[in-house]
């Protein structure tokens, strides 16, 4: 079997363009191409057209190597640390085009130090502002506590990134028509032959020999795999992106601010744009909401009595920025959920352990999953499908202890910051921010390092 699979690594005929099988719209601008990398399976970059007639002598189920489910961040860092590796992936997203709606999010050492193994994180830093430190405020605009991070950690680097702008980073690196855009997952089952076989709205059949679940927090492929459907934290979230056409005028520092049952906070993304966010408590995540200017007018209204500075951003705030989400996680309880693989399946970022922004780690790990799995699954192809389905096992037991400490840990420090009770709120305010808090410890999961890829 290793014998068979291993001559997949020799070249063989390309694949239909997509643009034969689906309207134009499934695709990306054209963007540069990068010279086709021989993949294992021999999959590269998918430019050489061939005519109507063979496509249509093609069975009616498309067959690819790598499927990626998503083309979030946690898809597209894993098609690009594939892809630097030599392996070539198809991402279907269900989308019309990248979704570059919402703010901003913030990396921390680790999530840069897996940009740089993708090679891309230079690109991204000339373009955000480095933060120096926290400032924590309590909602009367009185200073309890200040940190350098520098003075913590020397190599820590930290930095507001807009989501759309790595989202469009990472895409533009891939191979011309990678992504395969208005592609809503319908139906997924395993073959008699171990393959995967996926099912799209449009009624497009696809089957991969490796499918990647990189579908978010709601990912059809992790319930299919019998995973639970995250759990609501008991708090909400405002976001939004303050826009500051001369230039904003705050110094390059994470600013917090608590109140009772209330938390927000402010940092800058780049000389024009200030990230900010809302956190509240609610017994439910209550009725979606998408008219921005109703999202403003409740912000404004829950921190009327807040710092001005909190204020003025979100009134700098363009009213297609604000966004409002339920908070929610998922805990990976030993020998109670599910692995992060099936068979050939496999679960990376959200769609395996969403969790809680309070120590800023979602993307990080979403950044950290991909370079793990690229790196276990590249060595694993040559070796054929027994090793593939191992390598996967692999990233899973390796990943877990820090999702699954990481998940609790953001889950706990957001309990705490939103407490209500006036009492507990005055001890977290007069003792244990001002004389107990460290950011040392705090930082410490920060501390992982990748090669290149």
């Amino acid at each position: 079997m290793a014998k068979s699979y291993a001559s997949l690594l020799l070249p063989n005929s390309p694949l239909p363009p997509l643009s034969s099988l689906s309207p134009s719209r499934h695709h990306l601008q054209p963007r540069i191409s990068f010279p086709q990398a021989q993949s294992f399976f021999g999959v590269g970059t998918r430019t050489k057209p061939i005519s109507a007639s063979m496509a249509e002598a093609q069975s009616s189920v498309r067959k690819e190597d790598i499927i990626i489910i998503g083309a979030g961040i946690a898809g597209l860092s894993t098609a690009l640390s594939l892809h630097r590796l030599g392996v070539g992936s198809l991402v279907v997203e269900q989308a019309e085009s990248l979704r570059t709606g919402g703010t901003s999010l913030t990396l921390f050492k680790n999530g840069w130090g897996a940009l740089d193994a993708m090679g891309v994180g230079n690109d991204l830093r000339s373009q955000f502002t480095e933060i120096e430190g926290m400032v924590i405020k309590s909602e009367d605009g009185s200073e309890l506590r200040s940190f350098g991070f520098k003075d913590e950690d020397e190599s820590q680097e930290v930095r507001a990134v807009e989501r759309r702008i790595l989202l469009e980073t990472l895409a533009n690196q891939l191979p011309t028509n990678s992504i395969r855009f208005s592609s809503k997952l319908a139906k997924i089952e395993r073959s008699e032959t171990g393959e995967t076989l996926l099912e799209l709205e449009d009624g497009t059949r696809l089957s991969g020999k490796i499918v990647i679940g990189c579908d978010g927090i709601r990912s059809p492929v992790a319930k299919w795999m019998g995973f639970s459907e995250p759990t609501y934290a008991g708090h909400c979230a405002f976001r939004g992106l303050g826009f500051f056409p001369e230039r904003q005028p705050f110094e390059p520092m994470v600013n917090y601010i608590y109140g009772r049952g209330l938390r927000g906070g402010y940092v800058p993304v780049s000389p024009t744009k200030v990230y900010w966010f809302i956190v509240y408590n609610s017994s439910s995540p209550g009725p979606k909401i998408t008219d921005p200017s109703v999202l403003k007018k409740q912000t404004r209204e829950m921190v009327k009595n807040w710092p001005s500075e909190l204020l003025n951003i979100i009134d700098q705030t363009p009213d297609d920025t604000i966004i409002r989400t339920p908070l929610v996680d998922r805990w990976l309880w030993p020998a109670i959920s599910p692995p992060a693989s099936s068979g050939r399946v496999v679960l990376v970022g959200d769609a395996w352990h969403p969790m809680t922004p309070n120590l800023g780690q979602g993307a990080c790990c979403a950044l950290e999953d991909s370079v793990v799995l690229a790196r276990k699954l590249s060595d694993a192809l040559k070796l054929g499908p027994d090793a593939v389905e191992d390598a996967l096992r692999s990233y899973g037991i390796e990943r877990w202890p820090r999702i699954f400490s990481l998940t609790i840990r953001a889950h706990l420090v957001g309990s705490f910051l939103q407490w209500d009770n006036p009492v507990v709120c005055s001890v977290r305010d007069n003792v244990i921010i001002p004389k107990l808090v460290r950011l040392g410890p705090m930082l410490e999961h920060t501390n992982i390092e990748f090669e290149p890829l």
